[in-house]
């Protein structure tokens, strides 16, 4: 049986790989607590080993450093959404910004995301995690939007980008700025406003 050596211990590497497991799921919880409870900065690698119970030396063994381990943790962030083809893309539209919305009022990354962008902006590492992210959070927008422009709708005259912005922008306003309310109403109006029906000839 292949043994490994856990300092001055060396146990069954079986039980080694669960000991192992434990470790950076106490970590990774402890992690996730402090990112919501004061976001990037607030992540302390002595407070995560006293309140987790494991050692600074077993934390940096598994990540090197302070961002590698808010990379980790912050890289799971939000749900991967399939972008629907029911064949309207109004409703399409209307079914991923609403989904977005109840993330951005209930899901607890959404208390997280601004001082991730915060901290991007002096750490190029958690820059490229964050420009992910964002990728991940948009990627079934832009899907969609492709294939309205593909049907026509709406017309090529704006980008795709300029078009994703103008839908989640005003969500994103409302969350972290205005503090107004995010409904199945409002995320209607926006999608109207930004993608106009065509009138069929």
């Amino acid at each position: 049986m292949r043994r490994v050596n856990e300092g001055d211990v060396t146990v069954p590497a079986k039980n080694a790989d669960k000991r192992v497991e434990r470790s950076k799921a106490k970590v990774m919880a402890e992690t996730y607590r402090q990112l919501s409870r004061a976001g990037v900065g607030g992540v302390s690698i002595d407070e995560i080993a006293r309140n987790s119970g494991v050692a600074k030396t077993t934390i940096y063994r598994h990540w090197p450093s302070r961002s590698a381990l808010v990379i980790d943790a912050c890289s799971s962030l939000g749900s991967n959404v399939e972008a629907p083809d029911t064949g309207d893309i109004r409703a399409d539209l209307i079914s991923l910004l609403v989904n977005l919305a109840e993330q951005l009022q209930n899901a607890s990354w959404s208390s997280v995301y601004p001082s991730i962008i915060d901290a991007a902006e002096r750490d190029a590492e958690i820059a490229t995690m964050q420009r992910a992210l964002h990728a991940a959070f948009m990627a079934p927008i832009e899907t969609v939007v492709e294939r309205g422009k593909a049907k026509g709708q709406p017309g090529p005259e704006r980008s795709t980008s300029s078009l994703v912005a103008s839908l989640v922008g005003p969500l994103f306003y409302r969350r972290w700025f205005s503090k107004e309310k995010i409904d199945e109403r409002f995320v209607a109006d926006v999608v109207d406003g930004t993608i106009p029906l065509r009138p069929k000839v």
